[in-house]
């Protein structure tokens, strides 16, 4: 459904919670999404070994690392996979201090927002405009893609205040959680294809 409605990517989670599929899931999930559509894998704690299993059994294009991302995590995966890495800088009122090295070793860099109670997929955003002017020193180095509370309903403002290169969503076109809402889902691309960008 994602690909027919011109997603660039589709993603699947390997990283808990309760959206989690197991690499051979993950797999089937998968099967039809054909090229150009891009395979995002999202990821916690896992080794580089264990990482690169699942990308090659999946056949994924992306691994997005959360959890304690450093340089070194990054430079560790990158040897082991041949997939584009994008590392989750976790947001509260200002982009973390890590974030610019982070973006030089990386492919994109996801911003999500940070909450004590789950790595992602927990419907909170963050203060857009608060970060806006951070952004201008990060902008066209790497792309941006944006996380975190986004909803139909919300996803032109983001857009409008952050010009993100990707808005990746999930609970906020779900039913429940792991449960796409295809209705939701044709409201966020008509939403994403309408917004304007004010930066």
């Amino acid at each position: 459904m994602a690909a027919s409605l011109s997603a660039a990517y589709v993603g699947v989670i390997f990283a808990g919670g309760p959206r989690e599929l197991t690499p051979e899931r993950a797999k089937e999930v998968l099967s039809d999404v054909a090229r150009p559509v891009r395979r995002v894998g999202v990821f916690a704690g896992q080794d580089a070994a264990e990482i690169r299993r699942i990308v090659d059994l999946v056949g994924l294009d992306v691994v997005q690392l959360h959890g304690e991302v450093t340089e070194g995590r990054i430079a560790e995966v990158r040897g082991a996979v041949k997939a584009d890495i994008w590392p989750v800088v976790r947001v509260t009122e200002s982009l973390p201090p890590e974030t610019a090295s982070l973006i030089e070793l990386a492919d994109g860099v996801l911003l999500d927002a940070f909450s004590p109670k789950a790595l992602g997929g927990t419907g909170v955003s963050f203060s857009w405009p608060a970060i806006a002017a951070e952004l201008h020193s990060i902008r066209g180095v790497k792309p941006i893609i944006l996380a975190g509370g986004l909803r139909p309903e919300n996803v032109g403002e983001a857009i409008a205040a952050l010009a993100p290169d990707v808005v990746d969503v999930s609970s906020g076109v779900e039913r429940a959680p792991g449960i796409k809402d295809h209705e939701r889902m044709r409201a966020f691309r008509d939403a994403v294809m309408h917004a304007s960008i004010s930066t």
